[in-house]
């Protein structure tokens, strides 16, 4: 099966991978970006058959261009989502874009006929706000946006995904809705503009780190995050669902073994010690940074992807190699120094 689908925010990194996939799998693909200045940048790092891909400016934050960018579509993949690299300044500069470009989206997508919709949402809008007590979560969890660790990445990603739900069980007509909720993604770099998922890593990589703090993440492939919204674009029956997309759980002193055990002296710069708890807490009070995560300290996510496995056939690749790729390709493209 292919056809036209249209991918909203070409230029990112989940989008690239995205785009590359269904091109190989011979659909024509439309994408966004913001402004049209940077679409022969976009284009060199794709790397595809220029004639696959056709580009047009639309942001989240106005109605201009979703319409022309969805005609003739019978698919769409919302993967535009705003990731800052720093905490905002109020919680709704990501809140209100993240919520409304997705029923922008959505609202283009039922006006121009589009007939299956896959959003990309994150373990953000599932693991938040339950208690220690609870690590392990499935697609029936959803995220306590008042509770105290629900910081603002965690209510945008929240609150969109509910609007657009909200939305399509409303005003949705026959539109065929799912997300992918993926976790900390990492994999290889196409270009030196580099997601801020990877932050974490580059921060280790050159040594910017004191020691380790006993924060963990859920860690998935870049690779196998496009694949999943391949699959939940072409499957049948999707009307509704929602798929955790992780690998395994790791905490960071175990991202950082992984690094020195792979990369040698090229690792010299990963930390070894571990950061004491009330170290963390003291520093933020005074790094917006860590303030706004540190409600992640001690705390273990662990998503169950057996439903993913069931439904789509879809498997996580090890970690090793993604957290790998991820570090290689920042030192061959002298993101990092080492």
């Amino acid at each position: 099966m292919a056809g036209t689908v249209f991918v909203s925010g070409g230029s990112g990194y989940i989008a690239g991978f995205l785009i590359r996939q269904l091109v190989e799998q011979g659909w024509t693909v439309h994408t966004s970006i913001r402004d049209l200045v940077k679409e022969s940048a976009v284009r060199a790092s794709l790397g595809v058959d220029d004639s696959r891909v056709k580009f047009f400016a639309a942001d989240l934050m106005g109605d201009a261009g979703w319409a022309e960018a969805m005609a003739g579509c019978s698919h769409v993949a919302h993967v535009a989502s705003p990731l800052p690299a720093s905490a905002p300044r109020h919680e709704d500069e990501l809140i209100v874009p993240a919520r409304e470009g997705a029923l922008r989206a959505l609202r283009a997508a039922k006006a121009t006929g589009v007939k299956r919709f896959v959003m990309t949402s994150s373990m953000a809008a599932v693991a938040y706000g339950h208690g220690p007590g609870k690590s392990r979560f499935t697609e029936d969890d959803w995220t306590n946006v008042d509770s105290p660790d629900a910081y603002a990445y965690v209510k945008s990603k929240t609150l969109a995904e509910r609007a657009a739900r909200a939305w399509v069980a409303e005003q949705g007509g026959g539109i065929e809705f799912c997300t992918v909720n993926p976790v900390l993604v990492l994999g290889p770099l196409q270009s030196g503009d580099y997601s801020t998922s990877l932050e974490a890593i580059k921060k280790m990589l050159e040594g910017a780190l004191p020691g380790l703090p006993n924060f963990g993440f859920g860690v998935v492939d870049v690779r196998d995050v496009a694949d999943m919204h391949v699959r939940c674009l072409t499957a049948p029956d999707m009307a509704g669902e929602r798929f955790l997309c992780s690998g395994p759980f790791l905490w960071m002193r175990e991202i950082a073994d992984i690094l020195r055990a792979g990369l040698s002296p090229q690792a010299r710069k990963v930390p070894k010690r571990r950061l004491p708890d009330w170290l963390v807490r003291l520093s933020a009070r005074f790094d917006p940074v860590v303030r706004q995560v540190i409600g992640e300290l001690g705390h273990e996510r662990d998503a169950d992807t057996s439903h993913a496995r069931t439904k789509l056939g879809w498997t996580a690749r090890p970690a090793e190699d993604s957290i790998l790729d991820t570090a290689r390709s920042m030192i061959e493209l002298g993101i990092v120094k080492v």
